[in-house]
């Protein structure tokens, strides 16, 4: 099967965009191939702020139904495959949202949201962020992993510290995993992670998404979207082809206020860091240019099976085994 055949047939799963929710990027997940994405609607807003989130994002998937569809099981992936749509799963890039209250994560999965991350950069009431000394999971912490294991609701540790996450991977009783990180085998960065870190979520069942961030990438902005498959190739040679996947972490549409948001501590107080320039690897700018990434894999010496997996069924097992559905 040719590249494009491939990609019009596989599922295509993005473990994370985050970006200006509108129909034009609708309209190019379409042309992408984009069978479901974990779409954030929260980062440092309060349970409040991210409730009115919700319901906007609940609006924007009403008003282009023609396009989307609100993913709560991973039946409802298949269902976006074969009616041709992108599905919408829901989710935290904090567990900030929780507040002091672990009934809010009933209520959260009850609202739809599937994917939740445990920390964003720094310290919240869960664990610590990766910008800080690390103290590791509270035990508050703990009862929030229990209770999302519970309701079936992922645990992410993309931006979480290095103890945080070895802690919730012990502690938690489903699999956990990094949506979207690149390794610091390639280069150093606190948001990357060690061979060591890798291999240890992957032989405790868990699952890595690859980001393709280029201020992570080792070629920095001037990345191509072949880097972004070397990066991949480096994860897959650690965690092995069936807890490997896609997490690109698209900002698309957003502007220079919104990277300000992000690079304070709870949006507004001190600065974390600079990203400098942020532009995507060349070949893969936009969502739309989502089909150049199974030929590119195919042309690095993926097989098809191989290709199938990294691109989406391996988030669907990974969903299926949490979400229980």
């Amino acid at each position: 099967m040719n590249a494009a055949d491939l990609h019009k047939d596989a599922i295509v799963i993005d473990g994370l965009i985050c970006a200006k929710w509108e129909r034009a990027l609708f309209e190019d997940m379409a042309k992408g191939g984009l069978t479901a994405a974990n779409c954030t609607v929260s980062f440092w807003e309060n349970f409040e702020g991210t409730v009115r989130n919700i319901v906007e994002m609940n609006d924007l998937i009403e008003e282009s139904s023609d396009l989307l569809i609100k993913v709560r099981t991973t039946e409802d992936i298949h269902r976006a495959k074969q009616q041709g749509k992108t599905g919408v799963m829901m989710g935290f890039q904090n567990a900030h949202a929780f507040e002091d209250q672990i009934g809010y994560v009933q209520v959260f999965k009850d609202l739809g949201v599937g994917i939740v991350q445990m920390c964003y950069n720094t310290q919240n009431l869960v664990g610590t962020g990766c910008y800080e000394r690390d103290g590791g999971l509270s035990g508050f912490g703990r009862e929030i992993v229990a209770e999302m294991n519970k309701v079936g609701m992922l645990c992410d540790l993309s931006h979480v510290g290095p103890n945080t996450a070895k802690e919730v991977i012990d502690e938690s009783k489903k699999p956990v995993a990094y949506s979207h990180c690149l390794p610091s085998g390639l280069k150093e960065h606190p948001r990357n992670r060690s061979d060591e870190e890798l291999k240890y979520i992957a032989d405790k069942g868990g699952f890595v998404g690859v980001t393709m961030f280029t201020p992570f990438l080792r070629a920095g902005v001037n990345a191509t979207i072949e880097d972004y498959v070397e990066a991949i190739r480096y994860v897959y040679n650690i965690v092995g082809e069936d807890a490997i996947g896609i997490g690109t972490d698209f900002t698309q549409g957003q502007d220079q206020n919104f990277f300000e948001y992000l690079t304070h501590d709870k949006g507004y107080a001190r600065r974390l860091t600079r990203f400098g320039e942020i532009i995507n690897p060349k070949g893969i700018r936009t969502v739309g240019e989502f089909p150049n990434l199974t030929e590119a894999l195919l042309k690095d010496g993926f097989t098809e099976t191989q290709v199938r997996k990294i691109m989406g069924d391996n988030w669907v097992n990974l969903l299926r085994e949490v979400w229980g559905e």
